[in-house]
């Protein structure tokens, strides 16, 4: 029997998705999503339930005669309604459908319903009183009669139902806008060629060796409706403007290439995004080569959580080849299924307020900020206050360079004016006046030289804390070591550790140095670090002390299942703190009889002592951890060498060193457990 899915039944019947799915449930058909399948022969069956006339009343009979009388009790649902007046739920509901309410059986039939099926099925409906008049205590009012009237009228409203319309004149403002989309993928897997042919324009002969140095935003139009795409440089941005509360995009397409399959960048993406929670839509492109296998990449993806939905999951992946075009039509068409699913709305009438999405200082133009408006519209003239600028609109470019009055929900448009240059990422609003925007920007700026330190994340320390003010902690870690098998013994030992009192969720594992991305991601998930024999490069440890991210560097795979456990319970013992002293680099490498190899090095960073403890790190992982045996300032012995002197290192019990090896210099120190 031929299948078709939900989306194209939708498409053929002229209804929504979400419409057409609650159709199927309210006939019992179970569908996970709209890229589902169904027999043809439940697609017969909607459509007989949109198109079947309702009873109609016998011609014959004599009008003069009075319609049969039901009572009914308090809340009752359209299938004990159907019971009464002896016919089915499922006539009940065609019934409905037909009339253009589309509700379950189960719904409690309100007045309307109640008329409309008074007048289809040719009965009389007997309500129970309503509640005293407050007007007159204890008096109740007469019963109320449903079938008399044509339900058509339409009835005097009463105060109850005009409250309700005044509620609905707010939602009235929310209006569909277009879904805002970023592409993510490997750095050759056809991203920016991607971004290219959908907007047709030429972007990769810009750019230094095909790698995107800026980002973008570019509005393409598909069957009359309007997607915006955000051309970032890789997860790091994305998660950067998260971490800063920016939630900006609605949909994350995942570029996989067909013939290269899922790398770790791959898998980096996906982390990222499943944090986020933001829906991913996968491309598989370069279907067109010769060792292209799809099929491969789709098991590749199974195996990291994204389920294809033909094989029954609710990933929707498409065939593309970027370059030649081919597969791009359905791709765009797929997106904007997945946004009418989500039922983005803005409401254009609120108070404007949006993300940066670039910003630089243009020789020319000043400063200049690229935003995406989310909420309200904003016009030239408005005052625009970020976490780090202000200012007077004095111009709006649209994507096109075309100079706009105004921008609604979802709209990128560049705006000129600003009395600095913000971050990407920060959120703008409106406010009323240039002294309110002074005042407002001083006082920020105020409570940021105040603040001092950055406010702490979440550690290990504070999960007792949480457990004993009645909370249910979820601790998300983010691990990396230095070899695969090292991170799924660890993992896989850290998410067994999962209680009813305190959850456990792994946000992020790796291979390799703890990195710049590694630490926004964590940053952004609420996450504590993990590291086992590998180290922070500069710029993570850096910008996890701005954050105030908690990196844990461990040597024992034990001793991170110790330090869990013992959080959990509430005891952490004293931690042993690693005060970092130094950091030296190998450049030559000396042999000395009698003695072995000695390392030739130049200390870069602070200082090392003859009692230094060192830890050898080789391309971001740690070889080696051990002690001194000799120190030399030339050839004299020395207690220690400070930053810019050469000196001259021997290890106890190692000599593989090789040039270019990182020697860090640290001394442990008791730190006592704070809550």
């Amino acid at each position: 029997m031929s299948k078709m899915r939900v989306y194209e039944l939708a498409k053929i019947l002229g209804k929504s998705n979400k419409d057409l799915m609650k159709i199927l449930e309210d006939l019992g058909v179970e569908v996970k999503t709209h890229m589902s399948s169904i027999e043809n022969d439940v697609a017969q069956l909607v459509e007989d339930a949109l198109t079947e006339e309702p009873p109609k009343k016998d011609a014959k009979s004599d009008v003069s005669l009075k319609k049969t009388k039901i009572v009914l009790g308090e809340s009752e649902t359209i299938k004990t309604v159907a019971e009464k007046i002896g016919v089915t739920s499922a006539d009940a509901v065609k019934v409905l459908m037909s009339s253009g309410i589309m509700v379950p059986a189960t719904s409690v039939a309100d007045e309307k319903i109640l008329g409309i099926l008074s007048h289809s099925f040719d009965v009389e409906f007997d309500l129970p009183l309503d509640k005293p008049d407050p007007t007159g205590p204890g008096i109740a009012k007469p019963e109320t009669k449903l079938g008399k009237e044509d339900p058509a009228k339409p009835t005097k409203p009463n105060k109850k139902s005009s409250n309700v319309k005044e509620r609905d004149a707010t939602v009235q403002n929310l209006v569909p806008r277009p879904p805002i989309v970023t592409v993510m993928g490997h750095v050759d897997h056809g991203k920016t060629t991607l971004l290219d042919t959908i907007r047709h324009t030429n972007v990769t002969a810009r750019e230094a060796g095909g790698i995107t140095q800026h980002i973008g935003a570019y509005i393409v139009e598909h069957d009359k409706k309007q997607i915006v795409f955000l051309d970032t440089p890789g997860h790091e941005a994305f998660t950067a403007m998260r971490a800063r509360g920016a939630g900006v995009t609605d949909i994350v397409i995942l570029v996989v290439a067909a013939d290269d399959g899922v790398m770790p960048q791959t898998r980096e993406a996906i982390d990222h995004v499943k944090a986020a929670g933001v829906p991913i839509v996968v491309a598989v492109n370069k279907v067109d080569k010769p060792n292209a296998k799809p099929e491969r990449v789709r098991q590749q993806l199974s195996d990291v959580g994204l389920v294809p939905e033909e094989w029954g999951g609710d990933v929707v992946m498409v065939d593309i080849s970027a370059k030649a075009g081919d597969g791009i039509e359905r791709l765009l068409e797929m997106v904007l299924l997945v946004a009418e699913m989500q039922e983005l709305k803005g409401d254009p009438t609120a108070s404007p307020q949006g993300v940066v999405i670039e910003a630089e200082l243009d020789k020319g133009k000043g400063p200049v900020a690229t935003v995406i408006v989310q909420q309200g519209t904003l016009k030239r003239g408005d005052i625009v206050l970020f976490t780090s600028a202000w200012g007077k609109i004095r111009a709006l470019i649209d994507t096109a360079g075309k100079n706009v009055n105004e921008a609604g929900p979802s709209t990128p448009v560049e705006i000129l004016g600003l009395i600095d240059v913000p971050q990407p990422g920060e959120s703008f609003l409106v406010v009323a006046s240039e002294r309110e925007a002074r005042n407002a920007f001083a006082g920020a700026r105020s409570l940021q030289r105040d603040a001092g330190m950055p406010a702490r994340k979440v550690s290990l320390e504070d999960l007792y804390t949480q457990m004993q003010e009645g909370q249910i902690p979820q601790l998300s870690l983010l691990v990396k070591c230095d070899v695969q098998g090292s991170v799924e013994a660890l993992c896989s030992s850290l998410e067994k550790m999962a209680t009813s009192e305190v959850g456990v969720s792994i946000v992020h594992r790796g291979v390799g140095r703890i990195a710049e991305s590694d630490v926004m991601l964590a940053s952004a998930s609420n996450a504590v670090i993990i590291g086992f024999n590998v180290r922070p490069d500069a710029n993570a440890k850096r910008i996890a002390e701005s954050d105030g991210v908690e990196i844990r560097i461990y040597d024992i795979i034990y001793d991170v299942i110790d330090d869990v456990k013992f959080a959990m319970e509430g005891l952490l013992k004293p931690t042993l703190h690693e005060q970092r002293q130094g950091e030296v680099e190998i450049r030559e490498i000396f042999k000395i009889p009698k003695a072995g190899k000695i390392a030739g090095c130049h200390v870069t960073q602070g200082l090392v002592r003859r009692s230094s403890r060192i830890r050898i790190v080789r391309a971001g992982i740690v070889i080696w951890d051990g002690g001194i045996s000799t120190l030399r300032h030339f050839k004299d012995e020395a207690r220690e060498v400070k930053a810019g002197f050469d000196c001259g290192i021997g290890l106890a019990g190692f000599q593989d060193f090789e040039e270019g090896d990182i020697l860090e210099a640290y001394e442990v120190v008791e730190e006592k457990r704070t809550l």
